[in-house]
């Protein structure tokens, strides 16, 4: 098998309040856990890494620690679980000096203390959920910060070192303004960080939020303003220096996430934690999301499970076959949960779905190079409609969306599905 490069992602659940938009597995409830829950993350890194034969096919490039709010808990169990990571990665002659390495962190969860000791585990990059610079839609959405918080989260973290640091800010909210979004951005802007994430607000079902709209205790944007907001943002980044490189991110140049270019292009990557997603040897599986069934299957993991898609799964030709998926779930099933084994076909699909979330979209060498085949005859029908309705264009080696594309993406990437 030939090299390829390898993500590490990583889900702390915890957070000391859950946002009224947000759907991802965190608690608010669980603090009693988090001893035993970190440690069973750090025997699922050693699961992983006991398994050289991994290794040998593949380079880890980026570290993402995600949640919930990684930045809740006490620092020392990110300090005690990047030394061993980076003693398992020393074992395998891997620099972790060479990795982007991310962590979120929400203002009023985090310190100067806090920061230090997150430089001092190696970590090179910072995720600063802002989403609002007004307090008051920062409070409607359930955030616990204020944006002088966020600001003074801000400064500590370049006095302690970072320089790469992302600012997330939030279109689409019930009761915002065009207002709201040109203070938001002149106040970011001004900071300078290195890359800003502008996503829109979707409503989950069972989310506070979405139980407020159902009891018209807050009402729903206009799509229109809401598409105003984002052509806004996209236009008010790029004349100040930052590149609009996928459909929710933009960077100054040189700083795009490499841990979501990664999965963009649909690189490997490896979930560590309760329900954290990975994708490898063309197998999706994930981990379980009930707290006290991942912390038991930690602590009786010998290192099979990881083995056994390894194993199976080694061969391009082996995801053909039909009795492959009986086999693997019959070895694995009491630790992880298979979600889909791709055919060749599923991930030509996937490949042209996810080249399509960026700016610079699907090139036609690339493909060709990856696949032996050619998008635009393999795609004939799919793009000949498209291009048609004008959501995409091909330009010279690349398939990309226009700008009505970026407006109605989601009719896009279905074309692929």
């Amino acid at each position: 098998m030939e090299n390829r490069e390898l993500g590490i992602y990583i889900h702390i659940p915890f957070c000391q309040h859950k946002c009224d938009y947000c759907d991802f597995v965190s608690f608010s409830d669980k603090q009693t856990y988090i001893k035993s829950y970190m440690e069973a993350v750090k025997k699922e890194i050693q699961n992983y890494f006991n398994n050289k034969e991994m290794l040998e096919n593949y380079t880890i490039t980026t570290i993402y620690i995600g949640g919930g709010t990684p930045s809740y808990i006490d620092s020392q169990y990110i300090l005690e679980m990047m030394k061993l990571l980076e003693s398992k990665l020393k074992e395998n002659k891997i620099k972790i000096e060479d990795m982007e390495i991310t962590i979120e962190v929400n203002p009023g969860t985090v310190n100067k203390e806090k920061l230090e000791q997150y430089r001092k585990a190696k970590i090179n990059r910072l995720s600063i959920g802002l989403q609002s610079a007004t307090n008051t839609m920062l409070k409607q959405i359930g955030r616990i910060h204020t944006f002088e918080q966020f600001l003074k989260t801000y400064q500590l973290a370049k006095e302690v070192g970072f320089e790469n640091i992302n600012v997330d800010l939030m279109i689409g909210l019930p009761n915002q303004t065009i207002a709201d979004i040109k203070r938001s951005l002149k106040e970011v802007i001004q900071l300078e960080p290195t890359h800003i994430s502008v996503y829109s607000l979707i409503i989950e079902e069972n989310t506070k939020i979405a139980q407020k709209i159902e009891k018209h205790e807050l009402q729903e944007i206009d799509e229109e303003l809401e598409r105003n907001m984002y052509w806004y943002v996209k236009n008010t980044l790029e004349l100040n220096g930052y590149v609009h490189y996928e459909i929710s991110n933009f960077a100054k140049k040189g700083k795009e996430s490499k841990h979501n270019m990664n999965c963009w292009k649909q690189k490997e990557y490896i979930g560590m934690g309760l329900s954290a997603h990975s994708y490898l040897n063309y197998v999706r599986y994930t981990n379980t999301s009930e707290m006290e069934q991942y912390i038991a299957q930690m602590n009786q993991l010998e290192g099979q499970a990881v083995k056994d898609i390894l194993d199976l799964v080694e061969k391009e030709d082996m995801s053909e076959k039909t009795d492959i998926k009986e086999n693997l779930i019959s070895h694995i099933q009491n630790v992880y949960e298979i979600e889909e084994i791709q055919s060749i076909e599923d991930r030509k699909r996937e490949y042209m779905l996810l080249g399509l979330r960026t700016m610079e979209g699907v090139s036609i060498a690339n493909f060709k190079e990856k696949y032996m085949d050619n998008p635009i005859f393999l795609f004939r029908k799919e793009l000949q409609t498209l291009v048609e309705e004008k959501l995409l264009i091909i330009d010279g080696d690349y398939i990309r969306l226009t700008n009505k594309g970026l407006d109605l993406a989601n009719l896009v990437w279905e074309a692929f599905v």
